[in-house]
């Protein structure tokens, strides 16, 4: 009896081996266009401080879709999974150069009451959106940055690629990534 219970397990085990396929690993992927690439990244300025660090993968559209620096993007073609790359950005290849045209000074009077140094208050200009930082506020007037805080600056990109996947034809069609479920609302 121990002899054929332990054949009817065997056979069973057996059975179920066949039903269910192994899982075969998905063979290695290169970063191409129209992939997405999901990567963790640190970002430092020229005196080797840490700026920024991402708490999760930032993912993104690869090909030209403006998701990423092209500099970044083109060194990021043909990687795969795990590979890391470091990147140095002059301005022109990130935030652009400091322009001193885009420093204002407006009465408080015609900001919004709640305006503090550091804030950001949002204008049209020239029929596009520009960003201004308060950078102060002193005798009645704010002084405010119309420049990306990091304008002007050299900076290096340290990233590790760690997932890619082919784009849906809706991610292609709108030109970014979307969620892991496939559906993003605009």
């Amino acid at each position: 009896r121990t002899m054929r219970a332990s054949r009817t397990s065997a056979t069973a085990v057996r059975r179920q081996r066949r039903h269910s396929p192994p899982s075969i690993p998905r063979p290695p992927m290169n970063i191409f266009a129209n992939t997405v690439v999901s990567i963790t990244f640190k970002l430092y300025d020229a005196a080797n401080q840490l700026l920024e660090e991402s708490p999760e993968p930032l993912v993104y559209l690869h090909g030209g879709h403006s998701g990423i620096f092209p500099k970044i993007e083109e060194a990021l073609n043909h990687k795969q999974v795990g590979d890391s790359i470091s990147v140095t950005l002059e301005p022109e290849d990130a935030f652009g150069d400091f322009d001193p045209q885009m420093i204002r000074m407006e009465p408080v009077s015609d900001l919004p009451p709640d305006v503090t140094v550091g804030g950001y208050l949002v204008a049209e200009q020239e029929g596009r959106e520009v960003v201004w930082r308060v950078t102060s506020i002193a005798d009645g007037k704010a002084v405010l940055d119309g420049n990306h805080e990091l304008a002007g600056q050299r900076l290096r990109f340290d990233c590790t690629v760690m997932d890619i996947r082919p784009a849906s034809q809706d991610e292609i069609a709108h030109g970014h990534a979307h969620g892991p479920d496939g559906h993003h609302h605009h």
